[in-house]
C-alpha cells in the first residue's frame, strides 16, 4: 500500500531526546501533535528528555520483597508472636489430639 492509496502524510518534525546513558533518540511527530516531556530510550529503556545537559535520572529498581518482608514492615516482633499464637491455638482446637 503506497502513499497514493493512503493520501499524503501529515507534516512531521523530528525531536531529539537524551537518556542518562547519553543515547539520542529522534522520533518524528506530526507538527500539530503535542510533544511529550519524556520518551523511552529504545536502546536501554530508560526515560529520556529533550534537555541533553540534564537528562532524567536513572530509574531505581526496588529489590524484590517477599510477603514476609511486607508483613515485617507493618508488624513488630511482639505483634507477630501474638498473631502466631492465636493462629496456633485455633489450629489446635480444630485438630483432634492423638493418644
Amino acid at each position: 500500500m503506497g502513499e497514493d492509496e493512503r493520501g499524503e502524510s501529515a507534516p512531521r518534525v523530528r525531536v531529539s531526546f537524551w537518556c542518562a546513558n547519553r543515547h539520542e533518540t529522534r522520533p518524528s511527530f506530526a507538527t500539530d501533535a503535542p510533544i511529550p516531556a519524556q520518551w523511552d530510550c529504545p536502546r536501554c529503556g530508560w526515560p529520556a528528555s529533550q534537555d541533553q545537559a540534564n537528562p532524567p535520572a536513572r530509574p531505581t529498581n526496588e529489590p524484590y520483597k517477599t510477603h514476609l518482608a511486607y508483613v515485617r514492615e507493618r508488624r513488630n516482633d511482639a505483634e507477630g508472636e501474638a498473631i502466631l499464637a492465636e493462629a496456633l491455638a485455633k489450629l489446635r482446637e480444630k485438630t483432634p489430639r492423638r493418644r
